[in-house]
């Protein structure tokens, strides 16, 4: 059987260096993308001393001339990518926030730069390498910050949490998930959004109830879900959550 060739974006640290983790314990080969070169390598290495077949690649998803070199030396080291994980992403206003209307427009923007617009350039890129695996998966971590059906119940653990940036980011992500989902059904690739929970990293200063490890452990399963497995769905621990 020949090996799998899995790309997590934003890989070198939290949930996603995590995920890699965990999918190369599972005999994955795991492409790290990270900005930073020594982060980067640093993470790769750490998870080649634990016998995983790991390696760095340079990426940043708002820099279009890393995303194309990116999909290029894929191409040429292994002509096709079975997993896309789209993990890299940020927040502009801190755990807090600020309320929507002294939030700067700039903060939406920037946020949506890394949360959405780089999800489509890296999808963008990857899909004639995925299009070769006889199983592709997209997985594009996601939010319960991103639901709006959760947002708007007053009842829902999530409706005080009003960080306009990434919720709005994060809904759009889920949008953009549905839209690829939809063009690729009938394929062998599958486009879902999942959740990882609130977890503990620097994204939220580190206030989240969740492991990363618990985070990424709900993104490789939607990672490596069967033939059977949905598409275009939001995906959490406990199964579908509502747009």
């Amino acid at each position: 059987m020949t090996t799998q060739i899995a790309l997590i974006t934003g890989a070198n640290k939290g949930i996603g260096f995590e995920t890699a983790r965990i999918l190369g314990r599972d005999g994955i080969t795991v492409l790290l993308g990270a900005r930073s070169a020594e982060r980067g390598e640093q993470a790769a290495a750490t998870l080649k001393a634990e016998g995983i077949d790991a390696r760095f690649v340079r990426l940043d998803v708002t820099d279009a001339d890393t995303v194309e070199a990116a999909a290029k030396l894929i191409d040429a080291e292994f002509g096709q990518l079975d997993i896309l994980v789209n993990n890299a992403g940020i927040t502009t206003t801190g755990a807090t926030g600020y309320p929507p209307s002294e939030t700067a427009p700039d903060l939406v923007r920037t946020a949506f730069e890394t949360n959405v617009f780089g999800v489509v350039a890296v999808t963008n890129a990857m899909l004639p390498l995925l299009r070769r695996s006889p199983a592709g998966r997209i997985v594009n971590v996601s939010s319960e910050l991103g639901s709006l059906t959760m947002h708007s119940d007053p009842s829902s653990h999530v409706h005080g949490v009003n960080l306009l940036p990434y919720n709005a980011s994060k809904s759009a992500l889920n949008a953009v998930t549905v839209a690829y989902a939809k063009e690729l059904a009938g394929t062998s690739i599958t486009v879902n959004a999942a959740t990882p929970g609130y977890c503990a990293t620097d994204l939220n200063e580190f206030a989240g109830h969740r492991t990363p490890v618990q985070g990424a452990s709900v993104i490789a399963g939607v990672a490596v879900l069967g033939d059977d497995g949905p598409t275009g769905a939001f995906l959490a621990e406990d199964g579908v959550l509502p747009w």
